[in-house]
């Protein structure tokens, strides 16, 4: 009998009976370690015709803007996730209106879900993952600031939202191969 010191917990990669993937799996017991995909979660938030980002206190990308969101946490709706987010981030709460986005960004394995979202009370303020948390007009956004390609696309979708009223959930934009996706 295998005592708790001799197991070795998933570690042998092999593809397990009756799957068609190489996965971890402990030899001792057979248990399968999926390794799968992590989800970030969160919103373009506005108040009137601003938008509020927060400029990154943590690597990766610090000091530059990005959008409140973060992963997902275990037993949380992606809306609430979202929610959670923007009051860890900015101290803000929120309404959320709608979703506005899904990106595969497979060679990071991330599923980034961003929603439309406002300001549900007025202030913010920089959380303990933020430098500084602003409210910017359109033509204030910090494009060549911004830390990650995923918040450029959020905040074009937005725009392209707000310009046509075409609620239509984006995705990924065309010709963003894993080889344009730096920064993420």
């Amino acid at each position: 009998m295998a005592t708790p010191s001799s197991l070795r917990g998933p570690s042998v990669r092999t593809v397990p009976e009756g799957d068609t993937r190489e996965r971890v799996v402990c030899p001792d017991c057979g248990f399968i370690a999926y390794e799968n995909p992590k989800v970030v979660v969160g919103s373009v938030v506005v108040s009137g015709d601003r938008l509020l980002l927060c400029r990154r206190a943590i690597e990766p990308r610090r000091g530059y803007w990005t959008l409140p969101a973060g992963y997902l946490e275990v037993n949380e709706s992606t809306m609430a996730g979202a929610a959670r987010e923007a009051f860890e981030e900015a101290c803000a709460r929120i309404s959320i209106d709608g979703l506005l986005a899904v990106y595969d960004i497979p060679r990071i394995s991330q599923v980034q879900v961003i929603y439309r979202a406002r300001l549900a009370e007025p202030g913010f303020e920089p959380g303990p993952e933020s430098l500084e948390v602003r409210l910017f007009a359109w033509d204030e956004i910090p494009w060549d600031d911004l830390a990650f390609p995923s918040v450029h696309w959020s905040l074009q979708h937005y725009g392209d939202w707000q310009r046509t009223g075409d609620e239509r959930t984006r995705g990924t934009p065309e010709g963003a191969s894993p080889g344009r996706l730096q920064g993420l």
